[in-house]
């Protein structure tokens, strides 16, 4: 019993003396905190400015990769039906699915599907002057809607009697186009006015279409600029109107079906076509963009070694800059580990200060960086913040802010000696 009390007593005294310790090494450190604001303030906002380069490093990288997948979102279709190559940057000669329109038509009259509708995708030259064409890509659409978030002007619908004329004698009868808002402005185009639009620099001349509006949607989903134009236009500018081909066909379950179960089916009855629900859809494009998958994951990358290698010089320097205070406090007898802790608590009310400053700032640097890319190159939310980025920002402050205090603390107690007072 005795040899019970008496080692109770032993653990209790010891956590005081722990407990003592601790008070010691956190009170040294707001010291050193108080003794030098200049140095602390500057401290915080070098933490901040690594958490800003992490969060809108890694807000872009996340961006890179979800750009393509809201594309697919904002389409709003429940199937896709497609063909090798399914790499939506591929050039209008590699429109897999042949007469489309019939395919769409044979789906539509299926119970389990509602609507459907083709996709094509060519590679233009379009301009104001015929003599100065630039090159684009160009997505051929039934009809626009209101989610293209038209910037300027609206959109265009088809008529049932010019989609089969144009389709018939191959020749584009609508005539109107939505132009991307960066191709717009290098072309000094805006709704009401005329641009030449062809499949190659010796056609296009003779083909003239009315801008109707300006919309970065289908740009959103290419990843790069985008004109829309009505599909029995674009091919019969292409010259594939006889033979109607089309990179998708597009479609909407019915009521209270199951998009999986009806994709499945399609696929049965259409067995030399590829047939997809949506999600399954961005997985096949994630394959076959797999530079863009790379590109993010490696700003993301990036962002978090960059960070760490930032924090490892701040607190090294933070920790070289009180080597005569160390050289004091080791005078006097104190250890090693309590000249680390010190450093290390510094390190923790640093990177939390400097973490939530830069945390704050994020949304709205990223916002004003969003606006200005919106206008640059069309893009809209290129950065993406969602809460992993804030997590990992809080984490490479805070935790790896702390532990590299520490070592650079425990670095630094090593250095610590007498002739530094003595100098």
């Amino acid at each position: 019993m005795i040899r019970r009390i008496g080692a109770a007593l032993g653990a209790v005294g010891g956590l005081r003396r722990m407990s003592a310790r601790a008070s010691a090494v956190v009170g040294v450190a707001f010291a050193q905190i108080r003794r030098s604001p200049r140095r602390t303030v500057l401290s915080v906002l070098a933490v901040a400015l690594v958490v800003l380069s992490v969060t809108l490093l890694a807000s872009l990288g996340v961006g890179v990769v979800a750009i393509g997948e809201d594309g697919l979102e904002n389409a709003n279709r429940d199937i896709w039906v497609s063909s090798d190559p399914i790499d939506p940057a591929a050039s209008g000669t590699s429109n897999p699915i042949g007469g489309a329109h019939q395919v769409t038509a044979d789906l539509e009259e299926r119970d389990d599907v509602s609507s459907a509708s083709p996709i094509a995708m060519y590679e233009v030259y379009i301009g104001t002057d015929p003599e100065e064409l630039d090159r684009t890509s160009a997505v051929g659409v039934p009809q626009t809607h209101s989610g293209f978030d038209f910037r300027d002007g609206g959109g265009f619908e088809i008529e049932e009697e010019a989609a089969e004329q144009a389709m018939t004698e191959g020749e584009p009868t609508t005539e109107e186009v939505v132009l991307d808002p960066a191709t717009a402005d290098r072309l000094d185009a805006s709704p009401g006015d005329t641009v030449y639009l062809g499949t190659s620099r010796q056609s296009a001349p003779e083909y003239e279409f009315t801008v109707v509006g300006t919309s970065g949607y289908y740009s959103q989903y290419l990843g790069s600029e985008t004109a829309a134009v009505p599909l029995p236009d674009l091919l019969a500018v292409a010259g594939t109107s006889g033979t109607d081909r089309a990179t998708f066909v597009t479609a909407d379950a019915a009521s209270g079906e199951d998009p999986q179960a009806v994709a499945a089916d399609i696929d049965t009855a259409y067995p030399e076509y590829d047939v997809r629900a949506s999600n399954e859809q961005i997985g096949a494009m994630a394959e076959k963009r797999p530079l863009v998958l790379a590109s993010g994951l490696t700003l993301v990358g990036l962002a978090v070694v960059g960070g760490v290698v930032l924090t490892v010089n701040l607190f090294a320097l933070v920790a070289s800059q009180q080597r005569e205070e160390l050289a004091a406090l080791r005078a006097i007898g104190l250890s090693r580990w309590v000249l680390a802790g010190t450093i290390g608590a510094q390190g923790l009310v640093i990177g939390l200060l400097g973490g939530v400053v830069g945390l704050a700032a994020t949304p709205a640097l990223a916002a004003g960086l969003n606006r200005i890319v919106t206008d640059v190159i069309g893009f809209e939310r290129l950065l993406r913040t969602p809460l992993e980025v804030y997590l990992v920002g809080f984490v490479l402050a805070a935790v790896v802010g702390t532990v590299v205090a520490l070592v650079a603390g425990w670095r630094a107690g090593r250095y610590a000696r007498i002739k530094h007072l003595e100098a």
